[in-house]
């Protein structure tokens, strides 16, 4: 599967964005998906992520309550609506993708996911 992430910007602290995943290549329901995000000299990490039917959610402590990830499978599409953004989040965000199911326990170990795209920059000034 080919994914492509998308929506980033320039923003002000406590705006919000919308970032989309586009995959083509395969059956997008047949996939758990995820955001990680890097920052510049930092290593990446685990933002969100959902399983096969987008109902099993997970997110890192530094963006729950403010995060939202979601998918339309109909669009082969994921989503991560960001609100209330913090200087902190500025980061490149990318999606990734694995194939079949996956347990809560490993949604945030970047190792499960065998998919990943070029992200998307965002950046929020204070």
């Amino acid at each position: 599967v080919q994914l492509q992430a998308s929506g980033g910007g320039l923003v002000q602290a406590g705006n919000s964005l919308k970032l989309s995943c586009v995959a083509s290549g395969r059956t997008f329901s047949d996939y758990a998906l995820a955001w990680f995000r890097q920052a510049p000299g930092k290593e990446r990490e685990f933002v969100s992520a959902m399983d096969l039917s987008g109902v099993t959610r997970r997110y890192a402590d530094s963006v729950k309550g403010r995060f939202t990830i979601s998918r339309d499978n109909a669009k082969n599409t994921m989503y991560l609506r960001m609100n209330s953004l913090k200087p902190e989040d500025t980061a490149v965000y990318s999606c990734e993708a694995r194939y079949g199911r996956i347990v809560f326990s490993s949604m945030s170990q970047a190792g499960v996911y065998n998919y990943w795209g070029q992200g998307t920059q965002v950046t929020v000034s204070s």
